[in-house]
């Protein structure tokens, strides 16, 4: 289990992180989410090491991680982390850099695991390119399989896909997730993109002015979103009456209390998602057709 207490850290006198508390069991998928600037990728690199706190303990089981005023080399072996700056061989083939950490005594058994995780990120026609030539997202994938050579105890992964096109982001995020489930490897995800979230984590811890805002799963946090910031990551919302309401939980019906007026039409493939005027301010709700602007319609709360 990883245990973070009391964790405090500051750049020069800006306070990042304040007071955080939160466990991750063995094997357990956590997102982080949060805002730019929220503390996201500051709290990957303290729980890998990187940098020294200036409060509190984090452990890994009995094994306390401590930063660079302690260890003359960062990080530890059963921790991987995957920062979006990629620390790769350029000059080396894909193959060889997947399996640059694993033992050349056994290279039957380097052979079945190079190309084992060349599956897993879907780049197993790339084997023998080299490195330099690939795009940013190639590049990301191959960060990640190298993370995964020796099968660490935890990965830290910040914006794992965030290099990756969506023609490929869907299967990969499947696979790569459903590896780490099936390896029982503890996975800590920094993301701003509710797809890394829903349908895979366990639970999604939210960083806000410096502390934690929510820690749940993110069925409970999606469906009983208790303050703007939680609800703005998964949908569009509306605050109606002081209440939380997703665009997607209004529906038009034939007479309301609510009485709203369309002002633009946005396609989103399946549905509309609709912008109208209620009083002085946007309201938006979603539906099966366009409707006409300057259109009148009623509209009633269906959750």
């Amino acid at each position: 289990m990883l245990q973070v207490k009391n964790l405090t850290f500051s750049y020069k006198k800006n306070k990042i992180l304040d007071e955080i508390n939160f466990s991750v069991n063995s094997g357990e998928h956590l997102s982080i989410i949060g805002e730019s600037g929220s503390g996201k990728t500051t709290l990957l690199k303290l729980l890998y090491g990187k940098y020294d706190l200036d409060d509190g303990t984090i452990f890994w089981k009995d094994q306390q991680i401590l930063g660079p005023q302690y260890n003359l080399v960062v990080g530890y072996h059963f921790i991987k982390h995957v920062a979006q700056e990629f620390d790769l061989m350029p000059y080396t083939s894909v193959q060889e850099n997947i399996g640059e950490f694993l033992s050349n005594f056994y290279p039957e058994e380097k052979q079945k695991r190079t190309l084992e995780l060349l599956e897993v990120v879907e780049l197993s026609e790339f084997a023998n390119v080299k490195v330099k030539t690939l795009s940013g997202g190639q590049k990301q994938r191959v960060a990640l399989a190298r993370a995964l050579a020796k099968e660490p105890e935890i990965i830290l992964l910040d914006e794992p896909f965030s290099h990756i096109d969506n023609f490929k982001k869907q299967s990969l995020r499947r696979r790569v997730f459903t590896y780490l489930k099936d390896k029982q490897i503890t996975c800590i995800v920094a993301t701003h993109d509710k797809n890394d979230v829903l349908g895979f984590a366990d639970r999604m811890l939210l960083l806000n002015n410096a502390k934690i805002e929510a820690n749940d799963s993110p069925k409970q946090l999606f469906k009983n979103p208790k303050t703007p910031i939680v609800a703005s990551f998964f949908d569009e919302f509306n605050i109606i009456h002081t209440e939380i309401v997703y665009a997607h939980q209004l529906k038009v019906v034939k007479t309301s209390n609510i009485e709203v007026k369309v002002v633009k039409n946005y396609f989103k493939g399946p549905y509309y998602l609709i912008q109208s005027s209620f009083g002085n301010e946007p309201l938006f709700f979603e539906n099966l057709k366009e409707i006409p602007e300057g259109s009148l319609v009623c509209l009633a709360v269906n959750k």
